[in-house]
């Protein structure tokens, strides 16, 4: 009898590892509108490589352009888990997350030297009007002129820091710089004070 019992729970389980895809297992962000949306825009820049001003660019920017896309999809193609953002800035970052399938995209608070759980997917960054940005390491810092969502591909670790200079740096060149009425996402108009004083939100954190 106690065979037979053994035997039953062996079966549920192969059952179930056969049904579902086991938590352990890499995931696959090829599938998803961050990729499609990429892959677009590179076969796009690809075509147009020989009339870039077609497009509104220079042939230095499209290539640039392009060479950004595709360390994006390559994100996406080795990515093993969601999207993470670390906060090393000194001060709470306003962050753009969801629970895949549970929540939809909102800001939440990440205190400083913090990173946001894997359970989690975080979207991007939010930065208040006025703060000094470096996106390439080689140029100083520069005060954003409105509030601004700074959107990740997903798969992506980000790192937010503050430089020598007092410039905020991000590790990975986010995919899209966006203001309100660009997204659907809330860009309200905190203050660094006003995110400062917000309370840490706990269950976003590893």
């Amino acid at each position: 009898m106690k065979f037979l019992r053994f035997a039953i729970v062996i079966l549920v389980l192969v059952v179930n590892l056969s049904i579902a895809s086991p938590s352990w297992a890499g995931k696959d962000f090829t599938k998803g509108a961050d990729y499609a949306q990429v892959t677009q825009e590179i076969n796009q820049l690809l075509r147009s490589q020989n009339t870039p001003e077609q497009l509104g660019y220079t042939p230095e920017r499209l290539q640039q352009r392009l060479a950004d896309l595709q360390t994006q999809q390559r994100i996406m193609q080795t990515a093993t888990k969601r999207a993470q953002c670390r906060n090393e800035t000194g001060h709470t970052l306003a962050v753009y997350a969801n629970l895949p399938k549970k929540s939809p995209t909102s800001l939440y608070f990440l205190g400083s030297g913090q990173i946001t759980d894997d359970d989690w997917d975080c979207d991007g960054i939010y930065l208040p009007s006025g703060t000094s940005i470096t996106i390439n390491p080689n140029q100083l810092g520069q005060p954003l002129s409105s509030p601004s969502a700074f959107k990740i591909v997903d798969g992506t670790q980000l790192i937010t820091r503050t430089n020598s200079q007092g410039s905020i740096e991000l590790s990975v060149l986010p995919a899209e710089l966006l203001t309100t009425g660009e997204i659907s996402w809330t860009i309200p108009t905190w203050s660094q004070a006003e995110i400062d004083a917000k309370p840490v939100t706990k269950e976003l954190l590893d």
